[in-house]
Formats: structure tokens, sequence, C-alpha cells
């Protein structure tokens, strides 16, 4: 009896010395989360996710273009602007012509420039006005000019790109660089088309369009998915493509434990467990399925249905995957950048865990047996 008594007071002291220690586990477990909420004197808000929080914590996150950009018409590309290129050719019918060189008949006049007040200057014909005018008629202009000093002229003009019909594309895209501005290209669409369409993905890339003081931003899925969002160009304008990366954090009792991409707009929890491989069947606790956030102070009122909330707040929603009505949750809460989606551990781990320690023994002490065995 007495032998007994000591064997099982080793065992039990054991084993309050090995529950004292921390024991190595992917997190804390559902209860203590727990115990770090408000009602618990913490500094967090837990909240179990229903119908009601899904679409009270929801973000919308569509962009579009103002009426500036939508209901701007399509601008002339056959019109002169200031800082546009002519390739001016002439032709004089008479030998040692005012501009021809001796033996030949023609001469061409490259890169002129539409100077800022929309005016080029020709020798012989002195400065014209060109902005605003179609390459035939600027060509009767400078005719008319230089019929003047020298008999029948023939002038060709030809319109080429410049500083002010122009629109430059950068970021992840076929071929960055500054397109002039064309028939084929004079709405979003078809200019990106020309420099070689969106390189990055899809479904989180947006479009920025600048034009002087003004921005505009849409997503590229949007663009294509709505012929109105499909704007007309100006000269000067900057079109930016960017992918809008954003990450969630997957810890705790799940196959996978990363950092993650968001990579659609729209991703759910549901996408997220399957993105990490889904729950560890060993480890995890269903019921226990935490999306760790910081909300605003106005989403944090709708969510915990208050209004006396003015600075953000930490919020543990929660997801049961046990009941059908919880599958439902996961498929339609979205992920947001920087969330953290914890699997908390179900409560027998922690015990099997201690069952481990005592056969296989904590630091120093390699075998509880042996030591038994000692008594």
């Amino acid at each position: 009896m007495g032998f007994r008594a000591v064997r099982l007071g080793l065992i039990l002291g054991l084993g309050l010395l090995v529950s004292a220690c921390q024991m190595p586990r992917s997190g804390p477990n559902a209860a203590e989360i727990l115990s770090g909420s408000v009602e618990n004197g913490g500094t967090m808000h837990v909240v179990l996710v229903n119908d009601r929080v899904a679409d009270a914590s929801y973000v919308d996150d569509t962009l579009g273009f103002t009426r500036a950009f939508l209901n701007a018409g399509v601008a002339s590309v056959s019109r002169i602007n200031p800082g546009d290129l002519l390739n001016i050719t002439i032709w004089e019918n008479i030998e040692n012509g005012l501009l021809v060189a001796a033996g030949t008949n023609s001469i061409v006049l490259p890169a002129v420039q539409v100077d800022e007040l929309g005016n080029i200057f020709v020798p012989y014909a002195g400065t014209i006005s060109a902005s605003g005018r179609t390459p035939d008629e600027l060509r009767e202009e400078i005719t008319r000019e230089l019929a003047r000093q020298t008999p029948d002229p023939q002038v060709e003009v030809r319109r080429e790109a410049g500083d002010g019909a122009t629109v430059s594309v950068v970021g992840p895209v076929g071929r960055q660089g500054v397109y002039p501005l064309e028939n084929s290209n004079r709405r979003l669409t078809g200019m990106l088309a020309v420099a070689g369409g969106a390189q990055s993905n899809p479904g989180v890339t947006q479009i920025t369009v600048q034009r002087g003081g003004q921005t505009g931003r849409i997503w590229l899925e949007d663009l294509y998915a709505n012929s109105d969002n499909d704007i007309p160009l100006r000269a000067g304008d900057r079109v930016i493509v960017e992918e809008n990366v954003r990450y969630f954090t997957a810890l705790g009792a799940a196959n996978k434990q990363a950092q993650l991409v968001l990579g659609a707009r729209e991703q759910t929890v549901i996408d997220g467990l399957a993105a990490i491989g889904g729950l560890n069947n060993n480890t995890a606790n269903p019921r226990g399925i935490f999306i760790l956030r910081t909300e605003t102070a106005e989403i944090a009122n709708r969510v915990l249905q208050r209004n006396d909330l003015t600075t953000p707040q930490r919020i543990a929603y929660v997801i049961d995957l046990t009941v059908p009505e919880g599958l439902f949750i996961a498929q339609e809460f979205r992920l947001r950048d920087r969330d953290s989606l914890f699997a908390s551990e179900a409560n027998y781990v922690a015990w099997g865990r201690f069952l481990d320690t005592l056969s296989n023994g904590v630091g120093a002490i390699s075998d509880i047996a042996t030591i038994i065995e000692i008594f």
C-alpha cells in the first residue's frame, strides 16, 4: 500500500510538474482566445458569425470612374494638337526653287513640332496656326502661303505622335511606353491592347487613369465586363496598371501555416482554408475557426450593434464548421487584407500531448518509468 501510494504520488506530482510547463503547440485553444475578450477584461471583441454579422462586416470594394471620365466624348484624333509632330513634304515645279535643292524637286521638313500656342513655322510661309486643324486643312493653308512665293507648290502633311497627342502606359503590361492617340486606341481597352495587355493576375488588377488633377480607378475585370467603363482617353492621360496585392496569414491547427496572397477580390474563409490544405484532422477544433481583424469604428458599430465606438476595434470573428450554417457562412464571409485566419486546437490535444510527455519525458527527465523503478 505504501509503495503504491508513493508511486501514484510520484506520477501525479510529475503530472503537475509537466502541466505547469509550456509544452510545444501551434497556438492558443478556443478557451484561451475567449479569455481575452472584452467581457473577460480583455481588449478584443469575440463575435460568432451569422448572416447579420457577415452583412455588417462586408466592405464593398467596387471601383469606378467618375462622371467626368464617363461623360467625356471621344476625342478627335484627326485634329492637330499642341505638341504634335508633323512631317511636311513640299514639291516645287521649278528649278532652283525656294526650298528644293538643285537636282531634286521636293524637300521633307521632318519632326515639325506644334508649339504650345498651336503654331508651326514653315520657311517662306511663315508662322501658321496648326492646332485644331486637320492635316488636309493645314496642307491647304501652307500651299496658299507658299503660292505667294513659288508657282504651284504641292504640299503633303502627315501627323505623327507628339507630346500633346500621346498616352503613357506603365505597370505590368506587355510593353510599357508612350503611345500616340489613334482611331484604334482612343478608348482605354484599345490602349491596353496596344501596350500588350495586362500581365498581372486579372482577379486583383486595377487600372488607374490620371488626367490633369483627376484620377479614376477600376478593376480590370469590371472594365471588360461593362463596356460603359471603357472610357475615351485624352491626350496627356497616364494609364497605370497595378496588381492590388493583399495577404492573409494562416496560423494554428491547419495543414499549412503561412502568409498567403489573396488571389481574388472576393476570397472567402472556405477559400482560405482550401489554400492551406484544410484543417489538421488530428489537432484542429472545427468549432473554433477565428478570423482576427482590426475593424474601423464604423464597421465595429455595425457588427456589435452599437453607436458609441469612435476608434478602431479588435474583433475575433468565430465560425463553427460543425453546423451546416457554419459551412455556408464560411463560403460567404470574405477575407480581407492582413486578416489572420486561426484554427484553434481541440481540447483533447493538450491532454494527449501531456500523456506523450509522461511516456517520453520532459527536459532532463527522459524516462519516468526508470525513475519510478528507483523508488
